[in-house]
């Protein structure tokens, strides 16, 4: 479903990966507030497998695919991130003084090779 309709859904509204990036965080975001929305995708989305079951340092983890720091820098879409089925998620961040980031362009598609590059 993501490769069929999501993800040219989300290619066709901006060629520019980082606008791409933030309607992905508004809709994830939504996402994380419609209930029933909610749980057809974590339904949809989820393996409940005992096999990929991990515990890592005494912390059990459904799955070890997890979404790393980054993505959502300032825990946003938290809620919605969680009903695509990760086995954890790292969000947000901490900093002692606010800053600005890097200058654009961050993110970069190479379609040839079906990569970005941040």
């Amino acid at each position: 479903m993501y490769k069929t309709i999501v993800r040219p859904l989300i290619f066709r509204l901006s060629k520019d990966p980082e606008t791409a990036h933030n309607i992905v965080m508004l809709l994830l975001r939504y996402l994380g507030w419609q209930e029933r929305i909610f749980n057809l995708v974590e339904n949809f989305s989820s393996v409940d497998d005992p096999r990929l079951k991990q515990e890592v340092f005494g912390i059990s983890f459904r799955n070890p695919i997890g979404l790393a720091a980054g993505f959502d820098k300032n825990a946003v879409a938290s809620r919605g991130l969680q009903s695509l089925g990760f086995g954890f998620l790292e969000i947000g961040t901490i900093t002692r003084y606010q800053q600005d980031g890097n200058l654009r362009p961050r993110i970069l598609r190479i379609p040839e090779h079906q990569a970005i590059i941040n």
